[in-house]
């Protein structure tokens, strides 16, 4: 059985321990104390709004998908966006439609607050999650982004 939720602090160190191995897929050095800290204080601060999948199985649950959201604004429709930042899933439980049902609650949320829409960005190299937002509805955005590492 599946349940996605919204976290919270009780969960902090089943979401850091996914949130590490999604920083390892991008090839970030893991670092579980601050990664720690990052996700104590987003959600303490309540500066993103995290879902998570947990899955029972024979009477044990365990989280194995996380969905991180960030609140961004639009001037230009004075609205609200939510930024889909992060979405993982453990790689023992992929292709099981968790992913999909993540951002189902992300839509939701966006739904529920008024909100434009959601937005995210993902690496040129990952088709399979590229191949997943097309299906689901997103649409590849013309907009050229541009960063500065201060």
């Amino acid at each position: 059985m599946m349940n996605i939720r919204k976290a919270e602090l009780h969960d902090l160190t089943s979401v850091v321990t996914l949130f590490e191995q999604y920083r390892h897929f991008y090839q970030c050095e893991n670092n579980t104390e601050r990664a720690t800290d990052f996700i104590q204080s987003r959600m303490e601060q309540e500066e993103s709004v995290i879902f998570i999948a947990e899955v029972t199985s024979e009477g044990d649950t365990k989280i194995v998908g996380f969905v991180q959201l960030y609140p961004l604004f639009s001037s230009t429709s004075m609205k609200k966006m939510w930024l889909l930042n992060d979405l993982f899933v453990n790689g023992n439980h992929r292709k099981q439609g968790i992913a999909a049902q993540l951002i189902a609650s992300a839509k939701q949320l966006a739904e529920n607050t008024a909100a434009r829409g959601l937005m995210l960005e993902t690496s040129p190299s990952n088709k399979a999650a590229q191949a997943l937002y097309e299906k689901i509805g997103f649409k590849q955005s013309n907009s050229f982004y541009y960063e500065l590492d201060v």
